[in-house]
């Protein structure tokens, strides 16, 4: 869906603290879900010309060709120089992985629905990092966990999308690839946070941009489509890429900076509303009660889970 901004909180130590109550950090956190929102929905209008790897492919080129100007100009290019076999590689797992998978699963299920389980990311990050790394896990943090990956199955068993068959094993796949996607940020995360602390932030991002790039060019060249995109499908990742991925970025560390991680993190919330939103109007997808209720307990469990209600985050 969107740039990973787990793999930006693991990777950057706390900048400042955050204030209490709403601030200036509040219209650049709305505009944030407002872009990793949408991002969905300009996924599926390019995948479903430009097919998927080359969507996400177009997605980590033209980010890294908006980001690394900004990276020369701020001089983070020796930190980026110093760490690049670490950064390079979180971008094949915080980015080339995971836009792949979503790419993919936009064109056979709804957009909303795509989204909804993308806010089960922070799930398999908690996961990751108590197997992994060795943080603690509370009695109300496995609750959150087990409260997740129920709406996760209540979902899945239940609200397919209405054009899958008994036969039709593609709505599962896509809800498979949505799940592989989300377990390969939380990947990533623990990742970051293991070899990537202290790294500047632009840094990292564009680095991990251009390391997705690398490993999807070849693979973006083998499966470019044979008849050229219309050009609605290019303003599509253009604006996927430009303002859902770069714009994206350097708005997340600006809330970062204003109101701590923990603050940051809590946009993944919210981008599903918008993105069942844009579903709704621009694609006639339909959002039903179910949809809603398996969202709200796979947010809930998110939440318990790392710590955003009922306790501090680990």
């Amino acid at each position: 869906m969107r740039p990973n901004h787990h793999t930006a909180t693991a990777s950057i130590p706390p900048l400042v603290s955050a204030s209490p109550g709403f601030g200036p950090w509040l219209p650049a956190f709305v505009l944030l879900a407002v872009l990793w929102g949408a991002s969905f929905l300009f996924m599926r209008l390019g995948a479903a010309q430009f097919g998927a790897i080359p969507t996400a492919g177009l997605r980590v080129i033209l980010a890294s060709l908006f980001l690394l100007p900004l990276m020369l100009v701020r001089g983070e290019w020796p930190a980026l120089r110093k760490h690049w076999k670490p950064v390079l590689f979180s971008g094949i797992i915080n980015s080339a992985i995971p836009f792949s998978l979503f790419a993919f699963a936009v064109v056979h299920m709804p957009t909303g629905m795509a989204s909804v389980l993308n806010a089960s990311t922070p799930l398999f990050g908690a996961i990751i990092a108590w197997l992994w790394l060795g943080d603690r896990i509370t009695a109300l943090r496995v609750l959150g966990l087990m409260m997740g990956f129920t709406g996760v199955a209540l979902l899945a068993l239940h609200d397919k999308p209405a054009s899958a068959t008994a036969t039709d094993w593609s709505a599962y796949a896509a809800m498979a690839a949505c799940l592989c996607a989300s377990l390969s940020y939380g990947v990533a995360a623990s990742f970051a946070k293991r070899y990537l602390v202290g790294v500047p932030p632009l840094a990292t991002a564009t680095g991990s941009m251009v390391g997705a790039s690398l490993c999807l060019l070849l693979p973006t060249i083998a499966m470019w489509p044979s008849q050229m995109p219309s050009w609605s499908s290019w303003l599509a990742i253009a604006a996927l890429a430009l303002l859902c991925t770069s714009v994206a970025y350097i708005l997340y560390f600006h809330i970062i900076q204003t109101a701590g991680p923990s603050r940051a993190i809590a946009v993944t919330f919210l981008a599903p509303v918008f993105a069942l939103v844009y579903g709704n109007w621009f694609l006639a997808e339909p959002i039903t009660a179910w949809m809603l209720g398996c969202g709200a307990i796979i947010i809930g469990g998110t939440m318990l889970s790392t710590g955003l209600i009922g306790g501090k985050r680990p």
